[in-house]
């Protein structure tokens, strides 16, 4: 029983110890998520007023740009992986992987052929382990992204995607999977054509109480598209990575705490079985003693 109980307690302590990391790592990830929170959303308007204005230029230029042509027949499309690069974030990572699965299972319905481009260490060992190939992985920076890696992966994407069809690497369409921050709760996994780019500007006439949107480009439309474009992909690559890096945060802060609330049940649990224990041991000892002096107490009246 001695023995039992000394087990019982290296348990407690180990489980202790790892209570103490789980909570160091909860507070860790608390503390880093107002920033990416921040960070997200100060982001937020400039992609969406950039994304906005490339799309109205797109429209009320009529300039047929590389970045905006749809291809009659699409063949072969590029699909970017958002993960992380460290583990301990329950769900996450694994949620985005199977949103890949969906969107891979349904381009390849479509017909299309697919060229994978990773970010993070966990999407670079998912493809690994299955043996599947990729074209480029990015690793490293997953929680704290910076826009010189958004800029290095957009310069990728519209390489593949800038290059003739039929030439090694081209692609038709670019894809980007990532998870989309809507609270602390509530991670969600979410697939978005980047390339070519969508025109979300209407071709219908303004509301008497609408302004219409005046352009004048100089030197030319094609032009202002040429330096337009790129900074459009790079600054939506930039806003996946920081939703990507506070959703990482949210959902590694909320699985660390239900392991550190699950080390303090297992903890109860193990210190209220070694109780039982040390009380049985301290019973048996008892009873032993007890039976001892009793066969004494007979074996003297025998002899008496």
């Amino acid at each position: 029983m001695a023995v039992s109980l000394r087990e019982y307690r290296a348990r407690i302590k180990s489980t202790e110890s790892m209570k103490k990391i789980t909570r160091a790592m909860e507070l860790i990830a608390a503390s880093r998520i107002i920033k990416a929170q921040h960070r997200a959303q100060a982001a937020a308007p400039y992609a969406r007023e950039l994304t906005r204005a490339v799309s109205a230029v797109a429209t009320y230029s009529n300039v047929d740009h590389p970045l905006t042509r749809e291809e009659e027949n699409p063949k072969r499309a590029a699909v970017l992986v958002i993960t992380s690069d460290r583990g301990l974030a329950g769900a996450y990572s694994s949620s985005v992987l199977k949103e890949v699965e969906r969107l891979a299972e349904r381009l390849r319905g479509e017909g299309k052929e697919l060229d994978f481009y990773l970010a993070g260490r966990k999407a670079e060992a998912y493809f690994k382990f299955r043996g599947r190939p990729f074209v480029q992985a990015w690793t490293g920076f997953s929680d704290q992204p910076t826009y010189d890696k958004a800029a290095e992966i957009g310069a990728a994407l519209i390489a593949a995607f800038l290059k003739e069809q039929g030439e090694e690497g081209d692609v038709d369409e670019v894809h980007v999977v990532y998870t989309r921050f809507r609270s602390m709760l509530t991670q969600e996994p979410t697939a978005i054509r980047l390339l070519p780019l969508e025109v979300v500007e209407g071709e219908e006439a303004p509301s008497s109480d609408e302004l219409l949107p005046l352009y004048e480009f100089e030197p030319s439309a094609a032009q202002v598209l040429d330096g337009l474009l790129p900074q459009y992909v790079q600054s939506r690559i930039f806003y996946a990575l920081l939703q990507a890096a506070a959703s990482e945060l949210a959902a590694r802060q909320k699985a660390m705490k239900a392991a550190t609330d699950n080390a303090e049940e297992l903890i109860k649990k193990l210190t209220r079985i070694a109780n039982q224990a040390r009380q049985a041991g301290i019973t048996q000892e008892i009873s032993e003693i007890v039976g001892g002096v009793n066969a004494l107490a007979d074996a003297q009246a025998a002899n008496d």
